[in-house]
């Protein structure tokens, strides 16, 4: 790492991303602080094998403007109602990460950022599984819009359901702080359209 940051394109890119984000509490200006810390010192960030003290994930948060409807899916493994998102696959850059993921768990093919800049920070814990210990999620959220909402298809892998969902009732399904923050973020967004 140099004075300015990562020496690696992708993991200074990220860094200069986190840097302009503005968190809007005292929890997310935390889980900055903790991916920022990761991002600029551990190599291999993006590696879903790196557990300690986490790695990179991306994810995004599925809006129709049309309707102000949120897609969310009942994440199988985890059994809760989640936005999309997942490990990265090679991209090293959590946008392109979370754009992935929600096309192949939306099954939307018209998947566009409503806004180009990071909407929320959330670092969480994943519990242990599929051969990997109990480890965090630095995961860095994305809002996305279709206009083809009637197009969703769900990847029986990975979900239990899919469905769109108000603003409020998204809050209610997701039941947790980060998720309350990302939609109250959406929902100005969509009031400025």
């Amino acid at each position: 790492m140099t004075a300015s940051g990562p020496s690696d394109p992708a993991r200074a890119a990220l860094s200069l991303a986190l840097r302009r984000h503005a968190p809007i509490d005292a929890e997310e200006a935390e889980d900055k602080n903790a991916i920022l810390s990761l991002v600029e010192t551990e190599p291999a960030c993006f590696s879903r094998h790196t557990f300690a003290p986490g790695h990179v994930t991306g994810s995004a948060f599925i809006v129709c403007p049309g309707t102000s409807l949120v897609l969310l899916h009942h994440h199988r493994r985890l059994d809760a109602w989640l936005q999309m998102g997942g490990h990265d696959e090679g991209e090293h850059d959590p946008r392109a990460t979370a754009l992935r993921e929600a096309a192949e768990e939306s099954g939307l093919p018209d998947l566009a950022f409503l806004v180009d800049e990071i909407l929320d920070l959330d670092v969480h814990s994943i519990p242990a599984g599929k051969g990997e210990p109990p480890h965090l999620h630095h995961d860095v959220r994305y809002a996305l819009a279709t206009r083809e909402p009637g197009a969703i298809h769900r990847d029986a892998a990975e979900s239990i359901d899919l469905k769109w969902f108000t603003l409020a009732e998204a809050a209610e399904k997701m039941n947790e702080p980060g998720g309350r923050r990302a939609l109250t973020r959406i929902a100005a967004l969509l009031a400025e359209r």
